[in-house]
């Protein structure tokens, strides 16, 4: 989902005429409604249909408001629940979303005039099959519009969970583990819309863009990363022909890591294991620096495989996909390398996955934790002696992080943690890492040897990694 600009202004609706509704705030409400019943999540959503119909302006207020809503829902819930005649009734959630809608663009959207916005929002309502309640919209959105200015304090947890519009729980969590100074840079960044990084295949690549008038800023820590400043890149022809693709400075990191980790893989024929491969786009930067390895790619989505499988293709019998569970991997010791790139809480997207901070509940950690140790369990299985497995998680939770690698060492004897210095040291040698970005990366190893990427400190994503050698 990419908002390339911001939305433009609007005009106010007539006085005396029934208030139509936008394309934009139709779709961004029935968008929002489907997330509400857990039906698909914001980021599929935004690429569908309902939304690539949409003109260029109102595809980017839709995603706008799709994407403000879920970030700063919480907050908007506080200031509207105090203008409610009764602070404690239970709303539809059409008739919320209406409201979250209106007071979004009320006190985040500045372009937008507040009576479009409040027209519409009673529209969206009496359309949902609410037209009693409309009129409660109306009064609640018209008291928002001349209401102090709400002034948030962030010096404390629980203050800064409210300021920031993340749950306490959650925030009270990150104090305590990183500090409040960086529990605040992690909800200032889920708050924002993420950069975005692209990743070009050749260098002939950059000039075309700069030819098309697309302006790219060179990556923070990789040579191999660019980041858009302006432009439509997704209608540029490298684009469309997969010569570049959008994907996160820190995701390409782990490949990379995972890349230099093994044992003479661009001199060798070796087997890699990528075990929980899809979208792909690991897997596809682990064939581009391991040019005579084969590697085996699982995913147990019956979707995401087909999805996988399509977009690996063009790299022929290098790669076999295959439709399989990562904890039933059957192949014993057989593999020289594997990423466990495994499915997490997503703690460290919120930027870019804002519905996350609703949906997560503190006792998913122990459940995805669970999980993760059979994938681990199952890839140190899979690997050779003095083969290497790359553990990573886009999760800032020691319970899906730290903690995982520490009980699967505990119960496995013949397995070590390997600090990343040296695969940092081997990327920066290569050129693939700026002197600057292995430097900072360097500081961001913890204790035992694992890369903590922070959001907020490097303009990535939240990402964990640590690298485990399988000894006899």
């Amino acid at each position: 989902m990419i908002a390339l600009r911001q939305p433009g202004s609007e005009k106010t609706a007539p006085k005396n005429r029934v208030s139509e509704i936008s394309p934009a705030r139709k779709a961004a409400f029935d968008i929002l409604i489907a997330i509400e019943r857990g039906q698909s999540h914001s980021d599929d959503l935004l690429r569908g249909k309902a939304v690539n119909v949409l003109s260029a302006p109102d595809r980017n207020l839709a995603t706008a408001l799709v994407l403000g809503v879920l970030r700063w829902q919480i907050r908007l819930n506080h200031q509207l629940q105090a203008l409610l005649k009764h602070p404690n009734a239970r709303l539809e959630p059409e008739v919320l979303i209406a409201l979250q809608l209106g007071a979004f663009q009320i006190l985040h959207l500045d372009r937008i005039p507040a009576r479009a916005a409040i027209d519409e929002s009673v529209e969206l309502a009496k359309q949902a099959g609410h037209r009693f309640a409309s009129g409660m919209v109306n009064a609640v959105l018209r008291k928002l519009v001349n209401a102090p200015a709400a002034n948030f304090s962030e010096d404390s947890a629980t203050n800064l969970a409210l300021a920031q519009a993340h749950p306490a729980w959650m925030v009270a969590r990150w104090a305590n583990f990183y500090g409040l100074d960086a529990a605040r840079a992690l909800c200032h960044h889920g708050q924002s819309q993420p950069a975005l990084t692209l990743r070009i295949h050749d260098s002939a690549v950059a000039g075309e863009l700069a030819a098309d008038g697309i302006q790219l800023d060179p990556g923070e820590l990789l040579t191999a990363a660019h980041t858009l400043i302006s432009g439509d890149i997704a209608g540029s022809a490298a684009f469309t022909e997969g010569r570049l693709r959008i994907q996160d400075e820190g995701s390409q990191l782990i490949a990379e890591l995972a890349s230099c980790s093994g044992h003479d893989l661009n001199h060798k024929t070796r087997r890699i294991l990528d075990s929980c491969a899809a979208p792909g786009n690991k897997t596809l930067i682990l064939a581009q620096r391991n040019l005579k390895a084969r590697i085996l790619a699982c995913e147990s989505s019956p979707q995401r495989f087909e999805q996988l499988r399509e977009r690996l293709a063009p790299l022929g019998d290098r790669i076999e996909c295959r439709l399989a569970d990562a904890t039933t991997i059957d192949e014993n010791s057989t593999f020289d390398l594997a990423l466990v790139d495994v499915p997490c809480s997503g703690t460290g997207t919120l930027g870019r996955n804002p519905e996350i901070r609703h949906r997560l509940r503190l006792d998913d950690l122990d459940r995805q934790a669970e999980r993760q140790r059979s994938i681990l369990r199952a890839a140190l299985r899979a690997v050779r002696t003095d083969g290497r497995v790359v553990y990573s998680t886009c999760s800032l939770e020691p319970e899906e992080n730290e903690q995982v690698v520490a009980a699967i060492l505990e119960e496995t004897p013949n397995a070590r943690q390997i600090s990343l210095a040296s695969s940092i040291e081997a990327l920066e040698r290569e050129g693939i890492l700026i002197p600057s970005g292995a430097e900072r990366l360097r500081a961001s190893l913890t204790p035992e040897g694992a890369l903590r990427l922070l959001p907020g400190a490097f303009r990535t994503d939240g990402f964990f990694v640590a690298l485990i050698e399988r000894v006899v």
